[in-house]
C-alpha cells in the first residue's frame, strides 16, 4: 500500500495504517531525538511522544509540505518539551576534575546525567555508502555531547539544518522563528560546536586508517584487555588519553593515570571482550569474570582516535544498556 493511500486511511482513524507510516520514520525519528536528547532511552522516550503527537495531529494535517517534514516538526518540537524537563546530558569530565587516587572511584551519580551510547545497528536516517558514512558522524560522541551544551533550540537548528539539511524557512517554520533568526542561531551553534569538536571526526579518523588498520587496532585492544597486558594496552594509547566510565564521577587523564588505573582496578579479574560499533566508533562489550566464573556485564567501551592512537575511553557502566544494544547479560565460562 502507498504512501498515500495509508495517509488517507490513518487520517480516517485506522490505527494500523498510522502504524505502517510511522515504521517508514521511525529509525531516522528515533536517531533525531537521540541527538536532541543525548540519550537512547530519552529518545525513546522523545519517539513515543512525537507518535502520539502525530497521531492526535494528523486530521490537521493539511498535506502543504511532506509527511516526513511534518514528522520532523512533530518530533522537534516533543523533544523541545523534554529537554525543558530534563538537565542536558554530558560527558565525565564536565561533570569534575579528573583524579589521580585509582582507589577513589566515588559513588554513582543517579539520575540522568551522562550522555548514553546510540548502537549502530538501530536503523537510522537514509541508506547508501555516502550517507552511512554522515549519519555516522552526525552520531559521534563529541558532536552529540557538544550539541547537549546548545541551548534547545539552537541545538534543533543545527540538527534540522546541518544534519537534516532542511531549509531555513522550513526550520523557521517549524520552530516559529523567522529565517533570519533560524540563521542567526545557526551561527552560533556552528561556532559553539567546532570550539567543542575542532579535530577531525571520527570517521575520517577511521578512513586513515583503512580497514586493515582497524582491524589490526580492534584485535590489539581485544587481546592485550583479555590477557590482563598492561603495557600492550598502553602502547595503544595517545600520551592524553581520558578514561572515563559513567556513572562514576571519577575519570583519568593521562597515559601514566590511565596505566596505573588499568593495572590496580580494571584488571583484579579475567574479562572477555565483544566488538561492537557504539556512535560510529569502534566499541566493546566488556564481560568480568566472577566468583563463580561465570562472565557477567561490565562496561561498554568506546575508542575515540586521533593518529591511529587511542585518546579516549568510554566506559559505560550502566548494564541496562546491554539488552538495547541487543547483547547478552552473561557470557558462557
Amino acid at each position: 500500500m502507498d504512501e498515500a493511500e495509508l495517509l488517507t486511511r490513518a487520517r480516517a482513524g485506522d490505527a494500523a495504517a498510522f502504524d505502517a507510516l510511522a515504521d517508514r520514520y521511525r529509525g531516522e525519528l528515533r536517531a533525531h531525538c537521540y541527538r536532541m536528547l543525548g540519550s537512547l532511552q530519552d529518545a525513546e522516550d522523545g519517539l513515543q511522544e512525537s507518535l502520539l503527537a502525530a497521531w492526535r495531529g494528523l486530521p490537521g494535517f493539511q498535506g502543504r509540505s511532506s509527511l516526513r517534514t511534518w514528522l520532523y516538526r512533530v518530533s522537534t518540537n516533543a523533544c523541545l518539551r523534554l529537554a525543558s524537563k530534563r538537565p542536558p546530558r554530558v560527558l565525565t569530565p564536565d561533570h569534575g576534575p579528573p583524579r589521580s587516587d585509582v582507589h577513589d572511584l566515588g559513588q554513582p551519580v543517579t539520575g540522568p546525567v551522562f550522555l548514553e551510547p546510540w548502537p549502530d545497528d538501530v536503523a537510522a536516517d537514509e541508506p547508501g555508502p555516502e550517507a552511512s558514512f554522515a549519519r555516522r558522524e552526525n552520531v559521534e560522541l563529541a558532536f552529540v555531547a557538544a550539541l547537549q551544551h546548545l541551548p534547545a533550540t539552537q541545538r534543533a537548528v543545527l540538527i534540522l539544518r546541518e544534519v537534516l539539511e532542511f531549509s531555513a524557512a522550513e526550520v523557521a517554520s517549524f520552530l516559529d522563528l523567522t529565517p533570519t533568526a533560524v540563521n542567526s542561531a545557526l551561527q552560533r551553534a556552528r561556532k559553539a560546536v567546532q570550539e567543542r569538536v575542532p579535530g577531525p571526526s571520527q570517521q575520517t579518523e577511521l578512513s586513515a586508517l583503512g580497514a586493515d588498520g582497524r582491524r589490526e587496532l580492534i584485535d590489539a585492544f581485544v587481546a592485550a584487555w583479555e590477557r590482563a597486558d598492561v603495557d600492550a594496552l598502553v602502547a595503544l594509547l595517545a600520551d592524553d588519553v581520558r578514561f572515563t566510565m559513567p556513572p562514576l564521577p571519577a575519570w583519568f587523564d593521562g597515559r601514566d593515570d590511565v596505566a596505573r588505573f588499568f593495572a590496580e582496578r580494571v584488571f583484579e579479574t579475567p574479562w572477555r571482550l565483544v566488538p561492537v560499533q557504539v556512535n560510529g566508533q569502534p566499541g566493546f562489550a566488556c564481560y568480568q569474570r566472577g566468583p563463580d566464573g561465570r562472565f557477567r556485564t561490565g562496561a561498554i567501551n568506546v575508542l575515540s582516535l586521533r593518529d591511529g592512537r587511542i585518546t579516549r575511553i568510554t566506559a559505560f557502566l550502566d548494564p541496562a544498556l546491554y539488552p538495547l544494544f541487543g547483547l547478552p547479560e552473561e557470557l558462557p565460562s
